[in-house]
């Protein structure tokens, strides 16, 4: 007999008779189906092999029988301590002491209880521990022993929730590396004493703003005063496994301590700001002056570090904490464009590169945002997407189980503020922040486990909020039971002296010593500055020069053009292209001969194909960025026999950069931040977001009101991000019209960014290509395309090859063939976008002479082009009016924002009045006759010189 088989029958010694014959029952039932016997019995005959023939085999249908009238309830009761192990993996963080105030309402634990399975402990001590814990250690022997073990192992101080993790692989890692007991490994002494130093130092901090700053608010850290080391552990593990980013994101509770800790800022700045504030009864508020202006050595929205960690190895590590609106969550998507960013090679032609290893990201989260924030969801899902997936982020919910003045039982409905999770099957771990050592353990966890497979992983951080909402708050009005408890609660650092002093490694007087230390840090650095009168922020921003932008070189040669055209309508021999898009495509071949014409898509295509010939990169995402909503892109085509994919421009022999495009998920907040934040951490990135529909940016309104719009003037962050908003009146109904070009036109100030409404594919062309050439740059602004649909297709938007290989980009277009005897010009109709188009198409059909008319196309809206404007206007003396036409309600669209432009534009005298829609509250009309009939009578309008007298008459 060799030794496995000796050890197989070491194994089975305990069973014998009708215990042996029942075991044999089972494994020939296992045998035959092995989901047909418990799951106990699965992992038995597994680990130990067939059970060995007994006597009473010779006759096995009594020898069952027998079994099961003697030994059935002996049996059960070891088949319900199976259950009950399970049961205490599953559930045993409802009974685990997470709790520093008790102030949780106590779950029901019966579930993990021996009477819910009819079990004492001498039936347990009659049963091997192995039959139950599958690696159980040597000194556990009995069941009994092992579900004290496991009841211990996951009800303590931190908590485990892997059930809902449907990978086995990932779920039995998780369970054997908490089981395992060597994992964490235990903190040495010295780790010890330098989390206690640590804590003092975090603690000290905010005593000490709270003494020399009375009364201003600082959204302190104090309960989750472990975060911080939390956050020193985690970069220590990513740097050690060859992290070049980390890239942070979290909400104003505790981010001073942040900023000063982890981020190195020193104290004598932030003491600095406060000292300094212009109103000491106000500032710093949600967003300090530290935070808005300048709080790195490096760039405004990154610091730039150089650790030597403890093996002695030097590792070069950039540390980035997102700059974040009091929108709490809605930096989660930025930060994740700023990882995966980091991670990718974009040198290279076709998709990216991307090295998962090379940027790790930590988001912090409140524990009333986590799940009362819709931007939380949006986010998590990006875990799996090709687009979008960075090899997993840590989340911690930093839970002080309240709000502003909120209770966590009005502010959700799921027991935990993490249950959100679960949906997307990340491993959550519930941690007493009063246990310094096992918070520390969990960020090792979640570190190793992220570093493994590549997925998210979330810490659910209890505490507590040891002051109100902001330090002036009085939280005794709403939650006067629960800052009794807290008046009383010791805090961390004293909590872990005193464990530290038990165990003898650092005493009283150490303590006092080191707090004492910490006190004279801060005290000189406030020394330092008190008598100083703080330099005012640089707030200005330069303004793009009008001079240097139009200097740019946009046009591309028409021959290069022809050789780019060519390589484009390549694809492999045996790739099958479906036949209707085959005939579209083909006829791209002749598109830049002679007397042809370029389309809206074909134009598009061409300026990518050229931009990344230049050598610059391209990400361009949205629902259906592949294909485009009105099917006009088609940049990654499908087999129509095997549905692989090909894209010509991973292809393009002339590509000195990637290309990338990828559908997005059916969310626009999440998607456009993502964006933001990628073109942020890689700005030489032409970064191109579109929409289904322009009315669907609505959902992404608070990234375009906080980060796109002013996060340049609140933090010095460029960007040169392009929206494409698919915007026009078709008679498609509400929601599938406005891009709501009125609510960008509000936005605009400081010049922050471009608006445009384009008429041609030529103009388009361009101006892709300006804005790549843009980036980069000081002139680097967003850019918000009000995209066609319908005029996709139009013949009158197409323009020749000349025009692409000549040119540029320009603000404003007259209307050829008219306003060619300027004396004779009563009307001057300036219009933008899809109007102009269907103005020239009804001037075509009309008969006579309209040289009373001359008609402008304002095709950039912001900054509005006043210059080009009042050199035409000026050219028309004899003009009665000025009319500005749209197919927009009055009060959307441009007439609100363009009104006082034209009037300043306009000679003195000289009326200027408005064509379109009424005033609506609802953008468009839902029913197709409606606005074939709203939309004629605007065009008639317009093109009808009787009316300008009509005007005149009415005195507008």
């Amino acid at each position: 007999m060799n030794k496995k088989d000796t050890q197989t029958q070491g194994a089975w010694e305990s069973y014998y008779g009708p215990n042996l014959g029942y075991v044999q029952e089972q494994y020939e039932r296992y045998v035959k189906d092995p989901e047909s016997v418990d799951e106990t019995f699965r992992k038995v005959f597994q680990l130990w092999g067939a059970p060995p023939m007994a006597p009473a085999q010779l006759t096995p249908v009594n020898t069952a029988s027998a079994a099961v009238q003697i030994d059935g309830n002996m049996l059960k009761k070891a088949v319900n301590a199976g259950k009950l192990v399970m049961n205490i993996r599953a559930y045993g963080h409802l009974a685990a002491d997470i709790d520093p105030l008790g102030i949780i309402p106590k779950p029901d634990t019966r579930v993990l209880e021996l009477e819910q399975y009819g079990l004492t402990q001498s039936d347990l001590s009659a049963v091997p521990a192995s039959l139950i814990w599958d690696g159980a250690p040597e000194d556990v022997r009995t069941s009994w022993e092992a579900i004290q073990k496991l009841r211990q192992t996951y009800t303590g101080t931190i908590a485990y929730e892997f059930s809902h993790v449907h990978d086995t692989e990932e779920r039995v890692w998780l369970n054997l590396h908490v089981e395992s007991g060597k994992f964490p490994a235990p903190l040495s002494e010295t780790e010890k004493v330098n989390l206690l130093e640590r804590l003092i130092e975090v603690e000290q901090f905010e005593e000490f703003l709270h003494r020399t700053f009375v009364g201003q608010k600082r959204f302190s850290i104090e309960g989750n005063d472990v975060l911080v080391p939390m956050l020193d552990e985690l970069v220590r593990n990513m740097s050690d496994e060859g992290a070049e980013h980390i890239l942070m994101g979290m909400a104003h509770r505790g981010r001073l301590n942040v900023l000063a800790h982890v981020l190195g800022k020193p104290y004598d700045k932030v003491f600095s700001e406060f000292h300094h504030s212009p109103n000491k009864k106000l500032f710093p508020s949600e967003g300090s002056m530290g935070i808005n202006f300048g709080w790195t050595g490096d760039v405004k929205y990154h610091l730039g570090a150089k650790r030597v960690l403890k093996d002695g190895s030097v590792v070069q590590t950039r540390i980035t904490l997102a700059n974040n609106p009091s929108h709490l969550e809605f930096v989660n998507p930025v930060v994740e464009g700023f990882a995966r960013a980091a991670q990718e090679d974009r040198s290279q032609p076709g998709y990216p590169q991307q090295n998962v290893n090379k940027a790790a990201t930590v988001l912090i989260h409140g524990d009333s945002a986590f799940p009362g924030e819709g931007i939380v969801a949006e986010t998590l899902n990006f875990n799996k997407l090709p687009g979008f997936q960075n090899g997993g982020t840590i989340h911690i919910i930093a839970n002080n189980n309240i709000g502003f003045t909120t209770e966590s039982r009005d502010s959700r409905s799921t027991h935990y503020a993490s249950d959100l999770a679960k949906g997307y099957e990340i491993p959550i771990v519930h941690v007493n922040a009063d246990d310094p050592e096992a918070c520390i353990a969990a960020i090792r966890l979640a570190s190793e486990y992220r570093n493994k497979f590549k997925k998210d992983f979330l810490i659910d951080l209890v505490g507590y909020r040891r002051y109100g909402h902001n330090e002036t708050d009085d939280p005794d009005t709403t939650q006067p039971l629960i800052y009794d408890k807290v008046r009383n609660h010791p805090r961390v650092a004293s909590i872990y002296a005193d464990v530290l002093n038990q165990k003898g490694m650092v005493n009283k007087d150490q303590a006092n010593k080191l707090i004492q230390e910490v006190q004279n840090r801060m005290k000189a650095a406030y020394d330092k500055i008190k008598d100083k009168e703080q330099e005012p922020a640089n707030t200005h921003q330069q303004s793009p020069a009008e001079d240097r932008i139009k200097a740019i070189k946009t046009g591309v040669p028409l021959n290069v053009l022809r050789g780019i055209n060519s390589d484009l309508l390549k694809r492999p021999a045996d790739f099958n292209v479906y036949p209707k898009l085959q005939r579209i495509l083909e006829r791209r071949e002749s598109a830049l001969n002679d007397g042809e014409k370029v389309d809206w898509s074909l134009a598009e295509t061409l300026a990518f194909a050229s931009i990344v010939a230049d050598g610059k990169p391209i990400r361009i995402t949205g629902q259906d960025a592949e294909r485009a909503t009105f099917a006009h892109r088609n940049l990654v085509l499908h087999d129509t026999k095997n549905g692989s994919t090909f894209c010509p421009l991973h292809e393009l022999p002339q590509a000195k950069a990637s290309f990338a495009i990828y559908n997005s998920p059916l969310s626009e907040a999440s998607v456009l931040g993502f964006e933001y934040g990628y073109n942020v951490y890689s700005p030489e990135t032409l970064v191109i977001w579109e929409a289904q529909f322009g009315d669907f940016s609505n959902c992404a309104q608070v990234i375009t009101d906080q980060f796109i719009s002013a996060g340049r003037s609140k933090w010095g962050q460029k960007s040169s991000l392009v929206m494409l908003l698919p915007h026009g009146y078709e008679g498609q109904g509400p929601e599938h019209s406005s891009a709501r070009l009125e609510r960008f036109l509000q936005l605009g100030g400081e010049e922050n960014f471009t608006v445009v409404n384009l008429t041609s594919a030529a103009q388009y062309f361009h101006l892709l290509r300006r804005q790549a050439a843009l980036t980069e740059s000081e002139d680097a602004r967003p850019l918000i395309v009000m995209s066609p649909k319908s005029l996709i297709r139009n013949a009158r938007v197409a323009s020749s090859g000349q025009e692409l290989s000549e040119g540029r980009f320009k603000r404003v277009l007259e209307q050829p063939g008219l306003g060619e005897h300027p004396e004779r010009v009563e009307r001057l109709v300036l219009c933008s976008g899809k109007i102009a188009v269907e103005l020239e198409e009804a001037l075509d059909k009309e008969e006579g002479s309209k040289d009373w008319l001359h008609i402008i196309r304002v095709e950039q809206l912001y900054p509005f082009p006043e210059q080009e404007v009042r050199e035409i206007i000026a050219r028309y003396t004899n003009a009665k009016e000025i009319l500005w036409v749209q197919e927009e309600p009055e009060n959307m669209g441009a007439w609100r924002y363009i009104e006082h432009h034209l009037r300043i534009a306009a000679p003195q005298g000289m009326p200027v009045n408005y064509n379109g829609r009424p005033e609506r509250s609802s953008t468009a009309s839902g029913f197709q006759q409606v606005h074939s009939f709203e939309q004629q009578q605007i065009v008639s309008t317009a093109l009808n010189q009787k009316s300008i007298k009509h005007n005149i008459a009415l005195g507008r």
